[in-house]
């Protein structure tokens, strides 16, 4: 079953003495962009979670995750300050004073606030525990979040779906009218040559009026582009049943779709012909937007 690209997942718990919040979310794109947000004391974390979510099947998307970790019980944990970090901060709200006039009320605890300027001492043990820990409720989000990617692909499926059975039964109505209009041509052609050839007193080789008349009225057939469209159709329903990741090989074949029914537009002149492949296309352009919603 398709997948959305689209999607929210959100999980709150207390794990190992941390309250722990995860929010994923997620827009379309080409390629798999992950970007974390986390507090800089659990930062070394970030390089764990995009293979991770990769490893949890999330191949494409712009996917955010913002991960909010307050610390509740901290045995065995060393708090250590970063200078630099501190150092900048607090010129900055020096700066920030002396830009707009502001009354100088820095003190130790008014930059404590910002948890940002402490560093937690941990083990390689710890490092693995806060991983662990956090994994619990990453899992939950990811849940959610996979949970509603696959609902709203599901939707997406049955409105394909009902856009591709609406061209199917124009491809079948083009296919009447064209039997009809192929032989109509074939015969309007041929008293057209006759006529001419009449005319200018022209002595004519009838097999070769029949001959001319036949390869036209081949030029003109459309046969084998409504084989290759209902095909196409046949692949489309495949590919919506896979479970592997469909966006770009639904892309590839909506071309393909797309060149069929360009090529049907250019070689028929029946007015009635060309108002469904108008319509055709405009079904097309629907799909095309629909599916760069897909994984």
């Amino acid at each position: 079953m398709i997948k959305s690209m689209t999607s929210f997942g959100r999980a709150r718990n207390t794990v190992g003495g941390k309250d722990i919040t995860v929010e994923l979310r997620s827009v379309n794109n080409r390629f798999f962009d992950c970007s974390v947000k986390l507090p800089r004391a659990f930062s070394f974390l970030e390089e764990k979670i995009k293979p991770y979510l990769q490893s949890r099947s999330v191949s494409r998307g712009k996917v955010d995750v913002f991960i909010g970790i307050n610390v509740i019980d901290t045995p065995d944990v060393t708090i250590g300050i970063d200078e630099g970090y501190a150092s900048a901060y607090i010129a900055a709200l020096r700066a920030l004073g002396e830009r707009f006039s502001l009354t100088d009320d820095i003190s130790v605890m008014s930059v404590a606030r910002n948890s940002d300027i402490f560093v937690i001492g941990k083990s390689e043990e710890d490092t693995e525990k806060d991983w662990a820990d956090l994994r619990v409720v990453l899992d939950e989000a990811i849940e959610k979040f996979l949970a509603a990617r696959q609902r709203e692909g599901e939707n997406i499926c049955r409105d394909l779906l009902v856009k591709a059975d609406a061209i199917r039964a124009r491809v079948d109505e083009i296919e009447k009218l064209s039997l009809s209009d192929t032989v109509s041509y074939r015969e309007k052609l041929e008293t057209k040559l006759r006529e001419m050839l009449s005319d200018n007193r022209i002595v004519f080789d009838e097999n070769r009026i029949l001959t001319e008349c036949a390869i036209f009225a081949d030029k003109v057939a459309i046969d084998e582009e409504l084989v290759r469209l209902r095909s196409h159709f046949d692949g489309f329903a495949d590919i919506l049943a896979s479970d592997e990741p469909a966006g770009r090989r639904l892309d590839f074949l909506v071309q393909e779709i797309n060149r069929e029914t360009n090529t049907i537009g250019s070689k028929c002149q029946n007015s009635a012909i060309a108002r469904l492949v108008v319509d055709i296309k405009c079904e097309i352009e629907k799909i095309r937007e629909q599916i760069q919603n897909i994984e």
